[in-house]
């Protein structure tokens, strides 16, 4: 499979300009097409970490996180209700249009990522929710909590609470309620998916949008490396009680590697490039961990005119 990625390095999915299928809004990994009641979201193959894109992008990527996303939106229809119509092309989506709610619906198991560096440097309190104390890194929480935050048009999303997005007027008391509630259900039903897998989801965000009857639905992507970390449940004990890095199917390495390199996005710092063997092995993990939730080989489609065969197949289906 490195093969084959390699060989598609010279043609991802950097972005689109389509003209013909409404006004266009480009987001940090999405190119979204507003079309009367419809989206058409285009998923290219740019990553992000701590805010910024990346200036190279990963072989397959937008694939991967197209496909696993509707995988994922089948898997939790009955948990709660999503925006997904269609999947014409690996690297499109046909969704109905809704208004997004400005708050990522975040939920963490374990301590990992922002809630571990939050912990280590002493914080007890992560967005309104009681840490205990005794805690390592990648610990089990007593219970999986929502650590809200908020969804910023540039820059940096915010941590908040549940009481400071009512004081805001963004939603109602009775819609975080309902809101929580679908995402700690989601949530289980991920944990349930990945539990089948060998694998344990460790902490993710969810994104909904309000429709025109005021009801929410899920938005964006759900349970994909962007937005989820997985650790592999077989060496988790093992590893915990060594107090050593857990082996693990996420994004997380890429914002490892950036550190390693001297840039967490903070202001002064120099956003390094990525190396054409790292791209590779970036995109290696992404395929496997595709694999490896659903159970079924991933089928890359090596198009050397992917802008091409995506305008077809959106033309095609509208």
């Amino acid at each position: 499979m490195k093969d084959i990625i390699a060989g598609q390095l010279d043609h991802t999915v950097r972005e689109t300009a389509f003209t013909e299928f409404g006004a266009r809004y480009g987001g940090k990994v999405r190119d979204t097409y507003a079309l009367g009641d419809r989206l058409v979201l285009v998923t290219s193959d740019r990553i992000s970490a701590f805010d910024h894109i990346l200036r190279q992008t990963i072989p397959f990527k937008g694939q991967v996180l197209n496909q696993l996303a509707a995988y994922f939106f089948g898997e939790t229809a009955d948990v709660a209700p999503n925006h997904l119509i269609s999947v014409p092309d690996p690297n499109v989506t046909i969704a109905h249009r809704c208004d997004p709610v400005p708050v990522e619906f975040v939920v963490r198991g374990y301590l990992a990522g922002h809630a571990w560096r939050t912990y280590r440097d002493g914080g007890r309190v992560l967005c309104g929710k009681p840490l205990p104390d005794g805690l390592r890194q990648n610990s089990r929480l007593p219970e999986p909590i929502l650590t809200p935050a908020t969804k910023a048009l540039e820059g940096h999303d915010e941590d908040t609470t549940i009481p400071d997005i009512i004081a805001s007027g963004v939603l109602t008391a009775n819609e975080c309620d309902a809101l929580e509630a679908m995402a700690l259900g989601l949530f289980a039903r991920g944990s349930e998916c990945a539990a089948r897998r060998g694998l344990i989801l460790v902490d993710t965000k969810y994104e909904f949008g309000r429709r025109a009857d005021g009801s929410f639905v899920v938005i964006d992507e759900i349970h994909t490396p962007d937005s989820s970390r997985y650790f592999h449940a077989d060496t988790y004990e093992s590893l915990l009680e060594q107090d050593v890095a857990q082996r693990q199917l996420s994004k997380e390495f890429v914002r490892e590697w950036l550190m390693d390199h001297d840039f967490q996005g903070r202001d002064g710092q120099t956003l390094p490039d990525l190396t054409d063997a790292f791209r590779i092995e970036v995109a290696a993990r992404y395929i496997e961990l595709y694999e490896r939730i659903t159970g079924t080989a991933f089928a890359p489609d090596t198009s050397r005119y992917p802008l091409q065969r995506i305008e077809s197949a959106i033309r095609a289906s509208l």
